[in-house]
This record gives C-alpha cells, sequence and structure tokens, in this order.
C-alpha cells in the first residue's frame, strides 16, 4: 500500500508518498482498497504543526475515505466483502488501505461517485452536528455560513436550504455567481466589504439566529454581536491560524489574545448561546455520528445533499492539493485519489 505522509512540520513541498505493508482487519474490523480520501483544513494545521490532536510524525492524516472492501475480521459479515463503502477514519485515511471498525463504515450510495462520497462524512457531518444538532435551527430563522463557498459551507447551505431557513454567507466576490447558482440567499464578500456593515443592512439591524463560523479569534467576537436574541454561535476550526514559520507563530499568539470569553452571565441577559464543534473529539460517539450520517445518506437519496467536488488530486499531488486549499482557491471538496 502507499500513503501521503507528513515527515514533520512544514510547507506543502515537504509531502512524501512512501510505500508501508499491507495491513490486516482484527476482529470487528473491516479493510478497504480506498479510491478516494477526502482533504480538510484540519489535515493543513496537522502538516504545519498547529493540530493538537495530530498523531506524532512521522504521520498519515485524514478522516474519510471511499472505496471497496478488500477483507473483514472476525466478527464481521463477509458479504461486505466487495462491496462499495464509505468510511470514517481515525487518521491514516490518506492512503491506498484503510482498517477501520466496521461501526465506521457505511454503503456507499450509487447516485455518487467515489470521489463525491469521499466528500461527505466530515463536511456533512460539521454542518449536520452545527446546524441540527447544536444550532436547532428552524425554518423561519436565518443563517451567516462562513466560508460558503468551502466545503463545509457548501454542505451547511444546503443542510439550511433544506430546513427552509434564510441563508447568508460570507465568500470572495469570485465565488457570488457559483453561490448564487447554489441557492444562497445573500453574498457578502469579505474581503472587500465590512460584512458586519452587509449582515446589518441584509437583516434590518436584527442580526441572524446562527451563525457558523470556523474563522476564530476576534471573529468569533463579531459573530456573537451579530447574533439576534436566542440567536447561537457555532465554533469550529481555527483558520485563521494556518501558515508557517516564525510569522505564524507570533500570528497564532495574536489569534489567541483575540478569542473572546464566553461568561455565563452575559449570555443570560443576552439571550443568547455559544457553542463548539470538533468532529475529532467524538470518536466515542459512533451511535450518535452513524444516525446522524443515516440522516445525511438519506438526504442523498432524496436528492438535496449533492457533495460538490472542486477538484482531484493523485497522491503524488498532495503538495498542490494543499496550497489549493490554503490559498482558498476551492468551490466545494478537494480530494486525493491513490
Amino acid at each position: 500500500m502507499k500513503r501521503v505522509v507528513i515527515p514533520k512540520a512544514g510547507n506543502a513541498n515537504i509531502l512524501q508518498v512512501q510505500e508501508s505493508p499491507d495491513l490486516t482487519p482484527a476482529k470487528g474490523e473491516v479493510s478497504i482498497q480506498v479510491k478516494a480520501a477526502g482533504i480538510n483544513f484540519a489535515d493543513i494545521l496537522a502538516r504545519q504543526g498547529l493540530y493538537q490532536d495530530a498523531p506524532a510524525y512521522p504521520c498519515t492524516v485524514g478522516y474519510e475515505v471511499s472505496g471497496i472492501v478488500d477483507q473483514v475480521g472476525e466478527g464481521v459479515d463477509k458479504a461486505l466483502i466487495g462491496t462499495d463503502v464509505i468510511a470514517m477514519t481515525r487518521f491514516n485515511g490518506q492512503a491506498s488501505q484503510v482498517v477501520v471498525p466496521e461501526i465506521q463504515v457505511f454503503p456507499k450510495p450509487e447516485k455518487l461517485s467515489f470521489e463525491q462520497a469521499a466528500a461527505l462524512p466530515v463536511n456533512y457531518l460539521t454542518a449536520w452536528q452545527g446546524l441540527v444538532i447544536g444550532g436547532a435551527l428552524q425554518p423561519e430563522d436565518s443563517v451567516l455560513i462562513h466560508n460558503v463557498g468551502g466545503g463545509v459551507g457548501l454542505a451547511a447551505l444546503e443542510i439550511a436550504q433544506h430546513i427552509g431557513a434564510t441563508t447568508i454567507g460570507t465568500a470572495s466576490g469570485g465565488k457570488h455567481p457559483f453561490l448564487k447558482e447554489k441557492g444562497l440567499d445573500h453574498a457578502i464578500d469579505y474581503r472587500n466589504d465590512d460584512w458586519t456593515k452587509a449582515l446589518d443592512k441584509i437583516t434590518a439591524g436584527k442580526g441572524v439566529e446562527l451563525i457558523l463560523d470556523p474563522i476564530g479569534g476576534k471573529s468569533w467576537r463579531q459573530s456573537y454581536k451579530a447574533l439576534r436574541s436566542t440567536g447561537r454561535l457555532g465554533m469550529f476550526g481555527i483558520s485563521t491560524a494556518a501558515g508557517n514559520g516564525l510569522l505564524n507563530q507570533w500570528r497564532l499568539l495574536k489569534l489567541i489574545l483575540q478569542i473572546p470569553f464566553f461568561h455565563p452571565v452575559p449570555l443570560m441577559h443576552d439571550n443568547r448561546g455559544v457553542f463548539g464543534i470538533n468532529m475529532g473529539r467524538l470518536w466515542h460517539e459512533p451511535e450518535k455520528i452513524r444516525s446522524w450520517m443515516d440522516k445525511i445518506l438519506q438526504g442523498v437519496e432524496e436528492g438535496w445533499v449533492k457533495p460538490q467536488v472542486d477538484k482531484v488530486f493523485k497522491f503524488e499531488e498532495a503538495a498542490a492539493a494543499h496550497t489549493y486549499i490554503e490559498n482558498r482557491q476551492n468551490k466545494g471538496k478537494v480530494v486525493l485519489i491513490p
């Protein structure tokens, strides 16, 4: 088997493709020949040495794959062998073979390609937790989705549209025509406009019921202020932290100092709520995750979940894939293929 390896912290050019021994599933496990593996911003941070949950170097990251079951361990139905599946991986996903517990494996919908299937788990589960579970989004609500043109952002847009809420999103101006085609109600150019003033104009000064914010730092403070009474702020990722070298260490320190502290008393007075999202810290809740994923897969069958794959890179092109995401060029998911 081959895998994409991060030998040490650094820029995208340090990524390597290495050969490793094939894997054998243990009791209750499934082995999958990977056809496509998703890339997420957490993988970028892991490469930069900024992701605290990442395994020690050298390591292979990746939380999600699609492929074909080639072996099963003791206690797993052998009928799974040869079937097309989606799987969640606790790292090691960006490899030509993975072994995972059976509970983390799901049937791949026939209407999806392997690349589309690999775009489902992290983005849609993150969006589902943010909108449905933590955010309790209702049809009469309005939601602001920061970085709506990215993988999580587009997944959140589809879920919010299915719920019936009014959708507002921040993205660079070049992505606005694409987002309008996707059905976004209001687009804000965060690079050239003050998004807080633009949102104030759109909502007539009322604010929104829900904001999903993956940016971090002072953005969380601004997002909290933009909430309507009974509004909720969902925080995940810290994309502002991305970068390499000594300059980024200062940037990271500045970011930490800008993170707001939410005290219970002001939250009560404001009738607002805040919550965090980190899919990488939910491995102890496989049944819960499975129930969410089942609803997302049902959405695929019903036609309202349509994963957007922006670009596909070969394993040997992993450095270019990382750079593509870091430069905020992607409109949807970036996927690696062996």
